[in-house]
């Protein structure tokens, strides 16, 4: 096979790169900085836009859900493909906002293929990476979505220069040329994979694995409010405008690439219990600061800091997965139930986040402060976990 050349697993991480830029990097993110357009050329209410935003959330824990039950059907590799197509079907068809249900149901739809490439891009690259490279490779495939947001900021602005259509429009084409160059860079599906899943493994699930899934979701929680509202809050509600807006957003971008390969080399130096840790407490301190921020450098600053962790932090639990559970099937389940928890607590954050957003009028510093608050609660699971150890001495056999 020739994704077993020392060469040719390249081309697997190139595939896997670029479902993650289409299928969470523009499908997600590329929205952030067209809400305040959406708003002004009133194609749809204040209220609609940042409900629509949601609907990707959602869609998001449904392709979670669907990813591995479709993978056993068609393959892998053609679940990943037909993921990237239905994402490029999706910004063609937000080109014509029909209706709001019509918008909503492409949303989804984009979120149903991002959160189905989450689950599956790893699971299908990795086993044909060298054990020495998985780590670089893990990095790879996720610095997709780190790029995807920092094009968003760079392309979104000059597109809409030709208007609010015709940036749809763009986005489409861009999804349809990276869909087309990694269509050939997918590794086979090999013919042992049904067989594999039809395995019970009778091994429990260790305790700190449900701690993770636990911190992920609270992980999830917290990174929504930046990751939709930044741009607005900049543009509208500090009155700096659509163009200082994106400005910061291609901040956030640049800390969203800088994000995984820091955040996995974290993992690899310390290991990734303690730079999840690490990480954690920053993302806290930063989302206050946020709140309270006004100057363009402290802003700037900060989206750099915040924007790192949405993709830095996927290769961070998919590393304490592997830390935690041994065999490979099984760490695919884990990381696909890890996805499930994190898409599910994102998804209602993303509902919550927007109606307190509209009940409050536009509060945008209120609810970077919750996203702070949720980001503590993941950082007092882990020291709930060592009060549970010093209870229970025995404890950490099977936790660490």
């Amino acid at each position: 096979m020739r994704t077993s050349s020392t060469t040719g697993f390249w081309l697997p991480i190139f595939a896997g790169l670029c479902a993650s830029l289409v299928g969470i990097g523009l499908a997600r993110f590329a929205y952030t900085p067209l809400i305040p357009e959406l708003i002004q050329a009133r194609w749809f209410s204040a209220n609609d836009v940042v409900y629509l935003g949601a609907a990707n959330l959602v869609g998001y824990l449904v392709g979670a859900l669907l990813g591995r039950p479709l993978a056993r059907h068609v393959g892998n590799t053609s679940a990943l493909r037909f993921m990237m197509l239905a994402v490029t079907a999706a910004f063609f068809a937000c080109a014509f906002p029909l209706s709001v249900s019509w918008f909503f149901g492409w949303r989804l739809l984009s979120g149903i293929a991002g959160g189905a490439i989450m689950v599956l891009v790893a699971a299908t690259v990795l086993p044909h990476v060298p054990a020495s490279r998985k780590g670089l490779a893990s990095g790879a495939i996720f610095l997709g979505i780190g790029l995807g947001i920092a094009g968003s900021g760079t392309l979104v602005p000059p597109l809409l220069s030709l208007g609010l259509q015709d940036t749809w429009l763009g986005l489409g084409a861009l999804a349809l040329m990276l869909t087309a160059l990694s269509w050939f860079g997918w590794p086979d599906d090999p013919v042992h994979a049904a067989a594999s899943h039809a395995v019970v493994e009778p091994e429990s699930t260790p305790p700190a694995v449900y701690v993770l899934f636990a911190q992920y979701a609270f992980m999830a929680a917290g990174l929504v409010p930046a990751m939709v509202f930044l741009v607005d809050y900049v543009a509208r509600g500090l009155g700096a405008g659509a163009h200082v807006g994106a400005l910061v957003w291609v901040m956030y971008g640049l800390g969203a690439i800088v994000g995984p390969v820091s955040y996995g080399f974290l993992a690899d130096r310390f290991g990734a219990r303690a730079s999840i840790r690490a990480v954690l407490v920053v993302q806290a301190i930063a989302l206050g600061l946020l709140a309270v921020a006004h100057s363009f450098l402290g802003l700037a600053l900060l989206a750099v800091i915040i924007g790192s962790f949405p993709p830095g932090i996927v290769p961070l639990a998919l590393a304490r997965v592997h830390e935690l559970v041994p065999e490979h099937h099984r760490q695919q389940v884990a990381w696909s139930r890890a996805t499930v928890s994190f898409a599910t607590f994102q998804a209602l954050a993303g509902f919550a986040y927007s109606a307190l957003f509209n009940a409050t009028g536009g509060h945008h510093a209120l609810l970077f402060l919750i996203a702070g608050g949720a980001i503590v609660v993941a950082i007092l699971l882990e020291f709930a976990t060592h009060i549970g150890r010093r209870t229970h001495p025995l404890a950490h056999v099977c936790c660490d």
